[in-house]
């Protein structure tokens, strides 16, 4: 953290209400465990992504220990706007992380939708839609706290079965005085299912702050439709923009480009070699051959995936 994040004091922070009062659709990458890091921030900045998400940080380690701030978190001067997210459960936990980052990132995240087993026992994650007094605790205690009105505080949730339980959550939030709400059309218990977009649009309709949706959404187009589902102010993007960085300037699938890029960014950030070749290999999905597949996702060294670049693609 340290390293990066000396620079940042210089560069001036940013509101991100001001996109969602730009009249566009704003464009969003999601937090994704272990891939949304600096690095493929940077990418996906390069293509037209408005906002992005750091992955989810556990509030409590963040707040203990300097060694997790460090691992966990690094951001630069390019590297805005920028939201992080946090697992919490406590409101001044999460009060005492979003006071760390306030210099360094323009608006915390509380995450309400994770569906993983080891968060919801954790108490972390989507149990937090069945906890809205908690929730909105929460996040009034970050808006007591925290100086900075610029400073955003959203919230990412999972829809209830029952659609009148989650209008009630996020009208409670948006009491508290939450900034925006990012809505994952799916309950807690649904992975692959259709995404209920009829559900976002009418949270939407429920509340006056700005709604996100989330869920499926692979191609600008995808993004297009959705928005006009939805009505939602923002599209946030996690698989589909892991297979395409590229997807909010309109590419169809990675261009060329984006993988000299990325080979660029990742090689000038250090990234280790696993995140560097996953990325890679979820770009290259659609524009290999599964016998090319066969032979790249198995390659070991950054050295070798370059060569392989150079010889198959001129990267």
């Amino acid at each position: 953290m340290t390293g990066d994040i000396r620079e940042t004091k210089e560069c001036q922070l940013k509101d991100p209400m001001d996109l969602f009062h730009s009249g566009q659709v704003v464009k969003i990458c999601a937090p994704m465990v272990r891939y949304s890091k600096l690095a493929f921030r940077t990418l996906v900045r390069k293509y037209n992504c408005d906002l992005c998400y750091t992955p989810m940080i556990v509030a409590a380690d963040f707040v203990r220990s300097a060694k997790a701030r460090d691992s966990e978190f690094t951001t630069n001067k390019g590297d805005h706007p920028l939201i992080v997210q946090f697992a919490a459960k406590e409101a001044q936990i999460l009060c005492d992380a979003a006071r760390i980052i306030c210099p360094f990132a323009d608006g915390i995240d509380l995450n309400c939708g994770c569906p993983q087993r080891w968060a919801i026992s954790e108490g972390y994650g989507a149990c937090l839609i069945n906890k809205p007094e908690l929730v909105k605790d929460m996040v009034r205690h970050v808006r007591s706290q925290i100086d900075n009105p610029k400073f955003s505080i959203s919230i990412k949730i999972r829809i209830h079965e029952d659609l009148k339980r989650t209008v009630d959550l996020c009208q409670k939030a948006e009491a508290a005085g939450v900034s925006w709400i990012t809505v994952h059309g799916r309950s807690i218990e649904e992975r692959h299912q259709p995404v209920h977009y009829d559900a976002i649009k009418i949270i939407k309709q429920s509340l006056s702050i700005p709604i996100v949706a989330n869920g499926d959404i692979k191609t600008l187009k995808d993004a297009e439709n959705v928005h006009h589902l939805t009505e939602a102010d923002g599209i946030m993007v996690a698989r589909g923009l892991l297979a395409n960085p590229a997807m909010f300037a309109g590419y169809e699938e990675t261009p060329f480009q984006c993988i000299q890029d990325w080979v660029d960014i990742a090689l000038e950030h250090g990234t280790p070699f696993t995140c560097f070749h996953h990325h890679l290999m979820y770009m290259m999905e659609r524009i290999t051959s599964k016998q090319e597949k066969k032979v790249f996702n198995v390659l070991s060294s950054t050295s070798a995936v370059l060569d392989y670049l150079n010889d198959h693609y001129g990267v």
